[in-house]
């Protein structure tokens, strides 16, 4: 199609819907634990204003869940139509892993939420806790089993091969736990923490800016920005012990990351930022911290860094996408801790609510946890090529048998459906973030319309207070 490769339609295809798949998951694990708090918070307290909080947001959950089931089962039909190599020969171990994640992880997920969306005035508001807390805990559980599945992809471990040629289990508690799991699951999860605080805390900080003594608002900042000050120096110091261990597993991602062409002996530079040059194999007008990047990642500064002057060419994954994404990605987790200390220093002043300029850039942070996760994710996926299945199976061999043409018309398909549903779905939840929390009667808080004769009992609690800066 067009001169292009169905290899290279079937890497772009999937590139783009787990793009927009990514970012609604990463969206519902941190907001799926914050209704939980804020439930536990209301139950604990009997503070009105946590529940006010908690049935603005859980509508926004609800359409941010549904969007994330529905592009996510685009994904699994792509493994046999455009990826079938991969799904033959990695299902014996991949296919129970994703199987485990929807037995346990989407019907704990799927069983709750309807209790969790509209059954509070029916089982009471300790069960209805429980409900929310097991979506949270079912969000979690199947980033769990997903990670485990990415990670070993990325850091392959207890297979053996038959003699069909497949990848078949042979100790599972080396498949799950695989040496990179652990690091990818911590990230992930803090990943998605931050994501949904900068989201609440810009929401927050919207409605402040159009009035400072709005309640809701006044909580929904305040939470937000001490989860951002305890969750982005976790990430900075989770991603440190993750950089370790991809140094270790898988080398030459490192190099690309870090720009290192050649091997430096004696202290390896951090280059914050420069131009990569593929066709020269540099980078241009790097800006450099000389030994930095040995201390980063050695602990030591005179320690010697290996380049991909010693990995095959054939092996080398494409530089200059590993190497932007990967600083836009640090980039922002330093500017999402910058946000938070200064949300610490306003918090000690007593400003908290009345520093305009610091609400502005909380809603323009409100959207870069998702950059953040994209660039992340980019440069896990890119870093990890030329293969699929790292070291053991490469991406050219893992496609399907397939014209490019019929790629093509099922990408431009994704495109336009993506763009129009996926388009008008975050149009709403925006529309639902602009409208200021209310509790008026018959929104989804309460319920759906109920049948006649049933009546609803009276929703009681002390009046809302100001929430504690």
């Amino acid at each position: 199609m067009f001169g292009i490769e169905a290899l290279d339609l079937a890497r772009f295809q999937f590139a783009f819907t787990v793009a927009f798949h990514i970012i609604f998951p990463a969206f519902s694990i941190g907001l799926a634990s914050y209704l939980a708090v804020l439930n536990g918070m209301h139950l604990l307290t009997g503070n009105g204003l946590y529940l006010r909080v908690f049935n603005y947001w859980k509508k926004i959950f609800a359409v941010a869940f549904g969007m994330g089931v529905v592009s996510g089962i685009v994904m699994s039909y792509q493994f046999g139509t455009n990826w079938s190599v991969f799904s033959d020969k990695t299902g014996p171990v991949l296919g129970p892993l994703m199987a485990y994640e929807v037995l346990s992880a989407f019907f704990l997920e799927a069983g709750f939420l309807g209790v969790m969306l509209f059954g509070r005035e029916r089982v009471g508001p300790r069960l209805h806790f429980f409900a929310t807390f097991m979506v949270a805990a079912g969000t979690l559980m199947s980033a769990t089993w997903i990670l485990s599945v990415n990670s070993w992809m990325q850091t392959p471990a207890g297979y053996a091969m038959n003699e069909a040629g497949q990848y078949i289990p042979e100790d599972w508690w080396a498949i799950v736990f695989n040496p990179s799991f652990p690091y990818r699951l911590v990230h992930m999860v803090l990943a998605a923490y931050l994501t949904t605080a900068l989201v609440v805390g810009a929401t927050g900080a919207l409605h402040l800016l159009r009035n400072r003594n709005n309640l809701p608002a006044q909580l929904m900042f305040s939470m937000a920005m001490w989860m951002v000050l305890i969750t982005a120096p976790l990430q900075i110091a989770a991603g440190d012990f993750h950089g370790i261990n991809t140094l270790e597993h898988q080398p030459q991602k490192v190099m690309a990351m870090e720009g290192h062409y050649d091997s430096h002996e004696g202290g390896a530079p951090l280059i914050l930022f420069g131009l990569v040059d593929s066709e020269n194999r540099e980078i241009d007008y790097a800006l450099e911290i000389p030994k930095l990047s040995s201390l980063i990642l050695k602990h030591d500064l005179n320690a010697d860094l290996a380049g991909l002057d010693t990995i095959p060419d054939d092996e080398e994954p494409p530089v200059n996408i590993v190497f932007y994404s990967f600083r836009i990605m640090v980039a922002l987790g330093f500017a999402m801790l910058g946000l938070a200390l200064a949300g610490a220093v306003q918090r000690w002043r007593g400003r908290l609510y009345e520093s305009p300029w610091l609400q502005r850039t909380a809603v323009a942070m409100g959207p870069m946890g998702f950059v953040a996760v994209l660039a992340g994710w980019i440069t896990t996926e890119v870093g990890r090529q030329p293969y699929t299945v790292y070291g053991l199976l490469r991406t050219e061999d893992s496609a399907s048998a397939i014209q490019a043409s019929a790629v093509g018309a099922s990408l431009l398909a994704f495109i336009v459906i993506y763009f129009f549903v996926f388009g008008a779905g975050t149009f709403y939840l925006l529309r639902l973030m602009k409208r200021e929390p209310e509790t008026a009667k018959g929104s989804l808080a309460e319920g759906p319309i109920r049948s006649a004769g049933i009546t609803p009992l009276p929703s009681t609690g002390p009046n809302p207070v100001r929430p504690a800066e």
